[in-house]
Parts: C-alpha cells; structure tokens; sequence
C-alpha cells in the first residue's frame, strides 16, 4: 500500500505533521486539508526524474486539478509553469506571479473574446482548431506570434470515459491528415508556429500508453517540421500521469517512467532531424491528488436494508465518486488501528441517491461522531465542488511542519446570495 498514510503515536491520522483529530476540532467539518511539503515533493521528484534524462525540460501544472492560491503560489515558488485551460485560470495564474511565458493556454470551443484577452494576458496560446486559428487572426496582430497547436494523436487512455481525450470520439485537437496544412496556414496568416501539443487521458499508471502518444505525436511533429518546414522549441505531451487511490495500487517509477518515454522522445528526435526542442509535461493528479485529505465527521449510522454511515459532506463537496464512479480510501481518522470488520456504505448529505463515496467498504465498525479522512482528495476536489442543495462549500487548511494555515474560508449562507438579484417587481 502506497497511499501517503501516516499514523501518530495517538493512533490518529497525520497529515503534514498536524493531528488530522485535532485539525478537525479546531477547524471543524468538513475539510480539506493539504500538505504543502508533499506538493514541492511530489514536483520535485517529477522534474528531477525527466531533466535527468533530458535537461530542456519543464512542468507545466494542469491547475483545473486545483487552483487553491496556497497551491499555485508553492508551484510558483518551485519553478513550475502552468497548463490553463480557461481565461480565469491564466487570470488566476498571472495574479499568483507567473509571467506569460510561463502560461499555455489550451481551451477548447474558445469563444474570440477569451482567444483575444488570453493573447493580452502574455500566454503563449495552443489553438484546438482551425477556426480558433482563424478567429484570432482577426482580433489581434499575428506578425510573429507564437502559438502551437493541439493534435489528436489517436492514441486515449485514462481510469474512465470521461477522462480519454484521444482517438477518434474525442472532442479534442486537429487531425493528424490535416496539420501539416494547418501549420501552413499559421505561416500563411503571419503567425510563428513553434509548439505541437497532445493529450491521451487521465490517471495513467502504465508508460506503455505514454510510449504510444509520444511515438504519434512525434510522428505527426517529423511530418510537420519536414513537409511544413517548421522548427520546434517545444513539444507537449501532456498529463496523466496517474496516482494510486486503491490500496492494490503501486505509486508510479516514475523514474522508470521518464527514461523509457524520453529514449523514445530522443530517438524521435533523431529519426525526424528536429534538432532538441524543449520537452513539456503537464501533471495536474500527480503534484496534487495525494497531497489532500478530505476530512468528514460522521453524523449517521443506519441499519436499512444496507448499514449506512452517513457524514457531513456529499458529491457537492467530493464530486469524483458519483461522477466517475471513483474510488478513494477512506479510513477512521481517531482510530487508526482498527481493524476492517465489516461492509458498509458510506453516504453523503445530498438529496440524490447517487451521493455515495462508498459502498460495500470494508470498514472498523464506525460510531457517531467518528472523523474519517477520504483520501487522495487534491485533485479535482474542490474544484468541482458546488453550492447545490444550498450548501455553503467547505473551507481548506494548508500545513506546513504541522503549522496549519486557512488558506479558504468557509462559505456561510449568506454567501449562497452573492451576485443574485431579485427584480424589483418581485420585491
């Protein structure tokens, strides 16, 4: 098991030093509370695997995982860049300090008017299609301006449907047949095309499925550059990479994984004559998932047809379980050593059915009032969390040396009312 679990000598949950029973007393829950040293170490251990292989490397965080400021300033200070798929992430990431050519933009279904103030924000933007291309043309002068563009590279993989953004029913990137004429035709309107970007999926464990994307998305780039005459500073592989969230799982070599993706990166290289274009990867779950803990109290246990343990959170607060169907450990914070006696489902506070973040979950038999800790909770937690059912979101606790720090306040009801109007008719 691989799962960032630590235990104190109280038989407490530790997160980043700090007593997860005592973060949640004084905090109260739910919450969400994040490691600050696990994050500069999990980058650190990416970055350090790939420039050891090839030095002209650099990270760009995938931040719709989570744009907690806490988070984005840490990454900042470390040196990472950022992977924004929207205008209010670059916006974000330009107020937390990173310069624009330390921002890709890739959106996609990208509306003129965001193509147009992205462009001003200084990111360097990598087109989805041939009408964005167009579309910005328009709005801005594109003497010499640096873009790139997202291919589908026909290779998808990631733990769920939704989470494939390669081959032929993804929503993504321009075809294969088609870039080398639209690598012209950047040329043809005044731009400097510089980049080719691709993305297969999302929660990747295996570096086979990478091997495939590097070796067609190369493919695509050598045709590129000798058809179209283009001179690469850059090429983008994406994310993906993936974390454990089962206890079967193993934590990623990434070290095994970066040299087996950057010899066949290199022998692309050579094989194509592309020169040493620098090598983007854009982890978003790697640097943050197991960097989080979700902290529930429970409030409920029910004998039904099922024995449920009801807690004070629901699919508003952790949305990947309903959505993806998702798996995230879950263990008795205050009690860590019990020992898993029996099955049981574990259920939100939403009025849906659907608001489970277990079920049939071997468990300690757990008591009202119990803390448990859902793990693995740094990634696409928060960020896809929702006032429905009028619940005000959760607050977040950055620690540090097991220093805690409220880096989110927690919404009250009257914040349920911000930027509604009721006309005056009505009134």
């Amino acid at each position: 098991m691989d799962l960032n679990i630590k235990i104190n000598d109280k038989g407490h949950l530790d997160i980043g030093g700090a007593d997860a029973v005592d973060i949640a007393d004084e905090f109260g829950t739910a919450l969400f509370v994040i490691d600050e040293n696990r994050i500069r170490d999990n980058y650190n251990r990416f970055y350090n695997a790939f420039s050891k292989y090839y030095p002209d490397f650099r990270v760009y965080y995938a931040c719709k995982a989570n744009t907690n400021l806490a988070v984005l300033k840490i990454l900042e200070e470390e040196g990472c860049c950022i992977d924004a798929v929207s205008p209010g992430e670059v916006y974000t990431s330009k107020k937390l300090g990173f310069d624009g050519d330390r921002i890709l933009f890739t959106g996609n279904n990208v509306t003129t008017e965001e193509l147009k103030f992205v462009y001003e924000q200084g990111a360097v933007i990598n087109l989805d299609s041939v009408s964005a291309l167009k579309r910005l043309a328009e709005v801005i002068d594109p003497n010499g301006v640096k873009i790139s563009f997202r291919v589908n590279p026909m290779v998808g993989a990631g733990h769920h449907d939704h989470c494939i953004t390669g081959g032929v029913m993804s929503k993504f990137g321009i075809m294969e047949s088609e870039a080398v004429e639209v690598y012209k035709l950047a040329r043809e309107l005044g731009f400097n095309p510089v980049g080719m970007h691709s993305h297969i999926g999302s929660g990747i464990l295996d570096p086979e499925p990478f091997k495939l994307a590097i070796e067609s998305t190369m493919d695509i780039a050598g045709k590129v550059h000798q058809e179209a005459g283009i001179d690469f500073e850059f090429v983008d592989f994406g994310g993906g990479v993936g974390i454990p969230y089962t206890p079967e799982e193993s934590i990623v070599d990434i070290d095994k994984f970066a040299e087996e993706n950057i010899k066949l990166f290199k022998e692309k290289l050579e094989e194509y004559d592309m020169g040493n274009p620098t090598m983007y990867l854009e982890p978003g779950r790697y640097l943050v998932g197991d960097a989080s803990v979700l902290l529930v109290r429970v409030n409920s246990v029910k004998q039904s047809y099922r024995k449920f343990i009801g807690v004070d959170a629901g699919f508003n607060t952790l949305l990947r379980p309903a959505m993806y169907d998702s798996y995230h450990h879950i263990v008795v914070a205050n009690r860590m050593n019990d020992e898993a006696v029996e099955k049981v489902d574990i259920a939100g506070n939403v009025c849906e059915s659907g608001d489970l973040f277990a079920r049939d979950r071997m468990m300690p038999e757990v008591e009202e009032g119990d803390l448990l800790a859902i793990l693995n909770a740094g990634a696409y937690g928060f960020t896809m969390s929702s006032n429905y059912n009028s619940r005000p979101k959760e607050a977040e606790v950055l620690v540090k040396d097991g220093e805690c720090f409220v880096v989110r306040e927690r919404e009250t009801f009257d914040d349920l009312f911000n930027k509604q109007i009721i006309p005056d008719h009505l009134e």
